[in-house]
């Protein structure tokens, strides 16, 4: 299997963990919110790698350019997430949005040694 496939895979399985643990603890809106926040999460990280991966073995100005595109997007993501809090905050708890982002987020960057 590819690494870019385990990653996915990966994704996705932290995802559906998130909404099932938002959905369990806080009920549908909280499961609702928890998987938002994971999807933001996921995209921003596989595109972060799918920009980086070429470029691990290139010169360290090619490198850097990659890695300084994926902390952008990565970035970006948060802004994507704060912008969905500030919309749906009367319908969705944006503290289970939250936690679904970094909860995905944070596990996705520490196995990202992994897939690359």
């Amino acid at each position: 299997m590819s690494p870019l496939r385990r990653l996915v895979l990966t994704a996705a399985a932290l995802e559906m963990l998130s909404g099932a643990f938002g959905f369990a603890i806080g009920g549908m809106s909280a499961g609702a919110a928890a998987l938002i926040g994971a999807v933001i999460a996921a995209a921003a990280q596989i595109a972060a790698i799918v920009m980086l991966r070429p470029a691990m073995q290139a010169k360290a100005g090619v490198f850097q350019q990659r890695w300084v595109l994926g902390m952008a997007t990565r970035f970006a993501s948060f802004l994507a997430l704060a912008a969905v809090m500030i919309v749906t905050k009367a319908s969705l708890p944006p503290l289970w949005m939250a936690a679904g982002y970094l909860g995905t987020l944070l596990v996705l960057l520490f196995a990202e040694t992994r897939f690359l």
